[in-house]
């Protein structure tokens, strides 16, 4: 016997119940869910035999996620939309209930500030390896796409405060920022292993260079490239270094100094990068003059900024300092773009770098600087005049 026939209207209602269970399936906001996440997640968390986290639950969440309670919100602000409109795939914790986009954020956030495996991540906030993953990845690509302001290079009014204070703390006129670069381990399977990303330390590893001012935001990164160039080569294949060479940046006003010497826009740099007329690095050790020695001084001491802006990354974002286990190195660049724009939005948004948690020693500890022997004669003149320069403002 033959089904009976469904009448127009049941059909009707039938793809109408059809469509309401699709649409609840959709992360929408819900304000029952959104708070609750955090005490439950304090509660767990905050108190077990040693644990060194702090008792007050604001400074606890600095703790656990790195920025302020405020600063989360903001940076909420920026995926939701994302995280919201795409449909989830397993996003459910174990009541049964969809992910807040708070919560959400908080997991990734925790993945990247601890670098703790996705298991124990999970564990802490009572969901599983895959959700873990999948959160993560989801929030990297959000935040990498419209965080994009926090990471660019000033303008020239900008430009024009960050010489100003290179100046006052250095006495370096026309200094626009300190680069270095760090190295990101990793463990690479047998098949995608090759000399060029395994680097002097013997390690697998993925090159970053940064940018930083008077802040120690980051104003320039390169990443992606392998571990085993050396410094002066990953800088030469950086789009910066394409600018500068073409006179489109590090091109702002000259510095007219007393004695009549032009300085032009320049970076100060380590013994690993050439000596260019904007990227000048300190002379070698041996047989300097009184003058020489105390622009070296000066000079680390300016380059110093980028050293600790590394080590407050690779320490805040501790995924970036723990050996990352056969990574996508697809996708390795964009996890640290977007460790990188954290930093600058805790900056930007007024929020205190937490300095406990910045590395000790160096952000490379074990690897020794190559020196670059290469030297262009106007980065040559651009040093002696600096020299000259602090000589005289003695």
């Amino acid at each position: 016997m033959a089904p009976p026939k469904k009448s127009k209207k049941t059909k009707r209602d039938s793809k109408k119940l059809k469509k309401n269970r699709s649409a609840s399936v959709v992360p929408t906001e819900n304000k029952a869910t959104e708070s609750d996440w955090w005490d439950s997640f304090w509660q767990k968390n905050s108190i077990s035999p040693g644990s060194t986290v702090p008792t007050d639950e604001e400074e606890g969440f600095k703790y656990f996620f790195r920025v302020s309670k405020k600063t989360f919100d903001y940076i909420c602000s920026l995926v939701r939309e994302d995280l919201v409109s795409r449909p989830p795939s397993g996003l459910i914790n174990i009541e049964g209930r969809l992910l807040s986009v708070e919560k959400q954020v908080a997991i990734a956030l925790r993945r990247l500030a601890s670098g703790e495996s996705q298991v124990s991540v999970g564990a802490s906030f009572g969901v599983g390896q895959s959700t873990v993953s999948q959160v993560t990845w989801r929030f990297i690509e959000a935040l990498e796409e419209r965080a994009k302001q926090h990471l660019k290079w000033p303008d020239a009014s900008r430009m024009e405060e960050i010489k100003s204070k290179f100046e006052e703390s250095f006495g370096l006129p026309n200094c626009c920022g300190a680069i270095d670069s760090t190295h990101i381990i990793m463990t690479l399977p047998a098949v995608q292993t090759s000399d060029d990303w395994c680097d002097q330390e013997k390690n697998y590893s993925m090159f970053l260079q940064g940018i930083v001012d008077n802040e120690m935001r980051f104003l320039d990164i390169v990443t992606g490239w392998p571990g085993g160039m050396t410094m002066s080569r990953l800088l030469k294949c950086s789009g910066f270094y394409k600018l500068c060479e073409g006179g489109d940046r590090l091109n702002g006003n000259v510095r007219m100094l007393s004695d009549g010497v032009e300085i032009r826009e320049f970076i100060v740099g380590g013994v690993g990068y050439p000596l260019l007329p904007w990227l000048i690095t300190p002379y070698e050790s041996n047989g300097l003059s009184a003058a020489m020695s105390d622009f070296n001084a000066v000079h680390e001491a300016a380059k110093f900024l980028a050293v600790k802006a590394f080590l407050q990354l690779k320490g805040s974002w501790r995924i970036l300092n723990k050996v990352m286990w056969r990574p996508d190195k697809r996708k390795l660049p964009s996890i640290i773009l977007v460790c990188c724009l954290l930093h600058n939005i805790i900056i930007d948004n007024g929020d205190s770098l937490r300095p406990d948690v910045a590395l000790s020693g160096h952000h490379d500890s074990g690897y020794v600087e190559q020196c670059c022997k290469q030297g262009d004669p106007l980065g040559r003149t651009l040093r002696e005049n600096l020299v000259k320069h602090l000589r005289l403002c003695k």
